[in-house]
């Protein structure tokens, strides 16, 4: 799910050839199941699926529609006809539905704790007569720091600064594994500063609502912080603005290992873009000089300081002012609340803020989050959850073993080099094996403003602390509460929080199809990440390296550039195509976890045939399991934006893109070539 990534932590994981199949008893639903408990002891425990007789929702189906046509109107049609997009949402759908639901949990968790942190944090955030009360007074404090900045100097450390404070700067810093020596933490160094989420928002014509709404939004800001001529200073800092995003990189570039692994040393980049005073920056981020870090998109770096260098001060200080505003404005009054909703409501469609309760719930979930997660798994995460999870990870890795051995187009020392890979991929599942120390962090349930503050200088200064130390494989990129998984890339790991290992992802008590059709789809897909376009410059130990040969690289790009062609015709929105460049190692895993995912489930039944269940034989339980968790609809303003900016492809394409890929799906449903979907056996890709 989660595209290559400079994430954190992980630990190595014993050889998955060592392993054996854990086979899956043939049932509609598994009424009892086996764990055991803290003291070794095996204890049954009794359970019914949550959705459904066995885990599917036969409901959603739309019966009239033929499955070889349009695969998700057949297996989600109903449900699409019959559900609306709330006024505060983007968009619906088995994600969305089931992060409702753990907020609407982590939330019950918070008010019941109101002597601890996160409670006294969320009643601040809840707190609204106060926040009221303090008025943009707490903001303006932060504005005069701005304004008292009188040279290039000053603002370049005031631009370090802002990594744990509000504010932007042209230049991010965040820390990971070195891309040479994955056992040390590196800095690695990139290009920010763009109001708008995309270089793209500010030139398209698709999207020049949203530039006139961004505009707006400067307008309101630059005069509630006193500026008389707000409209031309405004249109002085779009300008900016629009100078940097010409010269930043495309997302699709972005997301390429290869073009954004570029080692310097801080006198090899002071030289290397001049224009900025980099010691300066790096001092306001307290860092230290490096002999080895990494910049990424490094011509737009170059770029951004000789942009930096020929722009005035009183520009460069407007432009931080609106930045500044921007991050503090959920700590802050209605008015300003809303009037940064007028503009972001232009980016997803919607036409309603999100219930307080929901911001103030995300707000504990960004500061606290293994704090308020560490209440959420004891409540919500069982043994069996855990138990069942570690048997269905051990039998994907298996299968992507067994797809390993016998893919066609990969030579032997390539196949040597990647079952090592697969049997050094750690796995950690629910929740982290330590969870993180909030006590050095002082939370009040006085003041929303100072709240926020001190969390952001922690969680940052938390996070730098890692510079120049051994990489801590333990530490998460997510919190266990959240809805989502992701592929460690330079730690060759996977992570699947708890979040997610609920219906209808992940059922205990469910057929066994439809645990491998959903979560074990979502297992295979975050375990190719890590022989991807991007996954296979990364070795075993999570160097990069590309350990392919260039025999097999030409045999993969090949496929790949056929799977491209695929996705480059999908129209998303009218005038808005699916850019397979930027979302090709996404769909490359969607195809490898249904394909791993199927082989695993039928290795788990031993041999033996699945059950006919309600009319459905175990290959179409699976196939409808793997649609029902992408069932989704969205606004056309949140589904361009998505298009443009975002590495996955939206829902309705990771249903029906992948499985005219796939043989068994044609099997399971008849589908021939008089359907709309079918693609002749030849032409179909085989990467996996």
């Amino acid at each position: 799910m989660i595209t290559f990534r400079f994430a954190a932590s992980a630990r190595l994981l014993a050889a998955a050839s060592a392993l054996a199949f854990v086979t899956s008893a043939p049932l509609a639903a598994q009424d009892s199941a086996v764990v055991t408990d803290e003291d070794g002891q095996q204890i049954v425990v009794n359970g019914r699926p949550a959705i459904g007789s066995f885990g599917v929702d036969l409901s959603a189906r739309d019966l009239t529609a033929d499955p070889g046509d349009d695969f998700e109107r057949y297996a989600s049609g109903s449900w699409i006809d019959a559900t609306q997009i709330p006024g505060d949402r983007a968009s619906v759908g088995s994600f969305y539905n089931l992060n409702e639901d753990v907020q609407a949990n982590v939330r019950e968790l918070i008010e019941s704790g109101s002597g601890t942190k996160f409670g006294a944090l969320y009643a601040s955030y809840m707190d609204e007569a106060a926040v009221e009360r303090a008025g943009i007074a707490p903001l303006m404090r932060d504005i005069a720091k701005v304004r008292a900045i009188g040279d290039k100097t000053e603002f370049a450390r005031f631009m370090g600064d802002t990594t744990d404070s509000f504010g932007a700067s042209l230049f991010g810093t965040f820390v990971y594994a070195d891309t040479a020596n994955p056992t040390m933490n590196a800095l690695f160094v990139g290009t920010g500063g763009l109001g708008l989420p995309q270089k793209d928002y500010y030139f398209k014509p698709d999207y020049a609502k949203q530039r006139t709404a961004y505009q707006a939004y400067l307008e309101r800001t630059l005069r509630t912080l006193g500026h008389s001529d707000a409209a031309a200073k405004a249109s002085d800092v779009m300008a900016f603005e629009t100078y940097l995003a010409s010269l930043s990189w495309d997302a699709a570039d972005l997301r390429d290992i290869g073009k954004v692994n570029n080692p310097m040393s801080s006198a090899e980049l002071a030289s290397y873009a001049p224009g900025i005073d980099w010691s300066a920056l790096f001092a306001g981020a307290e860092i230290p000089p490096q002999e080895r870090m990494i910049v990424t998109d490094n011509t737009a770096v170059k770029a951004f300081a000789e942009l930096y260098s020929a722009t005035d001060l009183d520009t460069l200080k407007l432009w931080q002012e609106v930045n500044v505003a921007a991050q503090a404005t959920p700590y802050l009054n209605k008015a300003m609340v809303d009037s940064r909703f007028a503009f972001t409501s232009s980016l997803s469609g919607v036409s309603e803020q999100r219930p307080r309760w929901k911001r103030a719930v995300d707000m504990v979930n960004t500061s606290l989050g293994e704090l308020v997660g560490q209440a959420y798994v004891g409540e919500y995460f069982p043994e069996i959850a855990k138990q069942r999870m570690d048997d269905l990870v051990r039998n994907l890795k298996l299968a992507m073993a067994d797809r390993i051995r016998g893919n066609e187009w990969m030579s032997a020392p390539t196949k040597t080099a990647a079952l090592e890979k697969l049997d050094k991929m750690d796995v950690m599942i629910g929740h982290p094996d330590e969870f993180r120390n909030y006590d050095p962090l002082t939370i009040t349930r006085t003041s929303l403003y100072d709240n926020a503050v001190a969390s952001t200088e922690f969680n940052a200064d938390y996070a730098m602390a890692d510079l120049g130390k051994p990489v801590d494989r333990k530490k998460w990129v997510m919190n266990p509460q959240t809805v989502n998984a992701y592929n460690g890339g330079l730690e060759n790991k996977m992570v699947f929080p708890a979040g997610i290992l609920q219906p209808p992802f992940f059922d205990a008590f469910a057929d066994p199809a439809v645990n491998y059709g959903a979560i074990g789809v979502v297992i295979g897909h975050e375990i190719s990440h890590g022989f991807d376009d991007q996954g296979r410059k990364i070795d075993a130990n999570g160097a990069v390296r590309d350990w392919w040969t260039p025999e097999d690289a030409a045999r993969f790009e090949a496929e790949a550039k056929k799977f491209g062609e695929q996705y480059a015709k999908f129209e998303v929105v009218p005038g808005s195509f699916i850019n397979p460049d930027l979302t090709m190692g996404e769909n490359i895993a969607d195809l490898a976890g249904v394909m791993v995912a199927h082989d695993a489930y039928k290795k788990s039944l031993g041999g033996k045939e699945a059950p006919v269940i309600d009319g459905l034989t175990g290959d179409q339980r699976f196939f409808l399991a793997y649609a029902q968790v992408w069932k989704a609809k969205a606004r056309e303003d949140a589904l361009r934006s998505q298009v443009t900016t975002d590495p996955h492809s939206p829902a309705r394409y990771r249903t029906i893109a992948p499985l005219r890929n796939v043989d068994a799906w044609y099997q399971a449903f008849g589908v021939t070539a008089d359907d709309t979907m079918y693609i002749a056996p030849e032409d179909r890709v085989r990467i996996w």
